[in-house]
């Protein structure tokens, strides 16, 4: 299969170089990436079998490409560029494996390609250019974006889990998205804010805090026509929130590193639905603020 990674940072590249090891895998990356990543190939570290060091194509223009698959991997807020990027060449299905709502409708929009909708659980870090880590094993779920099965899925779900990607095809991908959002929600602009590891959401004081995110995610769920109670997605919630206690969110490490965030996409998201149904989300609407008055006093926004 030939494949584009757009947006080859930490995961991409992850999930670009077990790709690489039997496919055509083209990453769009940052010029430092890109160009050791063609100088000397992308050596792949940490929790991953077989061999270490692939060699993939690499660019930093991801115009005029043609792929059967594109997979997507940028920030939300960097979706529409990389849609109208991919736009301009010949794409045959296009999937995507990032945070937050939103980015599958935004690249429909724009790309004519059946577009998929996917979480990934996999733990990456790109440790310079040309070398990714695999901190912790992971799934990646994946299927139509209005639900159901298609052809085209299951074979991207083969591709994905020969290349040793533990990989499950799913009917159900609205509820998936909307449970991942609501974990997201809850764990992601608190230990932001405060600096803090994802176990921090388990305990006092920031635990109602976090609850109260996730369960008015589930409640705009629901108003969205998604089948996600408030025990799902609390379990869910804390269940991630366990499994990488340890861990720093993607958020936490946005603002460590003073970059923007994508609290549009999450947070922010909820919001926007909320007002869109009638209902009141004042967890959601107070961590949206803080995050975005963050940004806006750093340049970000």
């Amino acid at each position: 299969m030939k494949i584009v990674v757009f947006g080859a940072g930490s995961l991409g590249s992850l999930v670009g170089g077990l790709l690489a090891r039997d496919h055509d895998v083209t990453l769009v990356a940052r010029e430092a990436h890109a160009r050791t990543v063609r100088e000397s190939g992308l050596r792949l570290e940490g929790v991953v079998d077989g061999p270490s060091r692939v060699s993939p194509a690499a660019t930093t223009d991801g115009t005029g490409l043609e792929a059967d698959l594109a997979v997507v991997t940028v920030k939300s807020f960097d979706t529409a560029a990389a849609a109208d990027a991919l736009a301009t060449g010949s794409i045959e299905a296009v999937l995507s494996l990032q945070n937050g709502m939103g980015n599958e409708a935004t690249l429909a929009t724009r790309i004519e390609a059946p577009v998929l909708a996917g979480t990934a659980t996999y733990g990456a870090i790109l440790q310079e250019p040309g070398v990714v880590e695999c901190t912790g094993s992971g799934e990646i779920v994946l299927g139509p974006r209005d639900g159901g099965s298609s052809a085209r899925a299951e074979r991207v779900g083969e591709t994905f889990a020969a290349a040793g990607l533990e990989t499950t095809v799913a009917d159900d991908m609205p509820r998936r998205l909307w449970e991942k959002l609501a974990v997201n929600a809850g764990i992601n602009p608190i230990t932001a804010l405060t600096a803090t590891e994802n176990g921090a959401v388990l305990e006092e004081p920031a635990t109602d805090l976090a609850r109260e995110a996730t369960r008015e995610t589930a409640r705009v769920a629901r108003a969205c026509d998604v089948s996600l109670s408030n025990r799902e997605a609390l379990a869910a919630m804390e269940t991630v929130a366990k499994a990488t206690a340890a861990n720093t969110s993607s958020m936490a490490q946005d603002l460590a590193a003073q970059r923007r965030t994508e609290i549009d996409a999450i947070n922010g998201y909820v919001v926007e639905r909320a007002v869109e149904n009638g209902l009141e989300v004042p967890t959601n609407r107070t961590l949206t603020a803080l995050i975005r008055t963050w940004e806006q006093g750093r340049g970000r926004r």
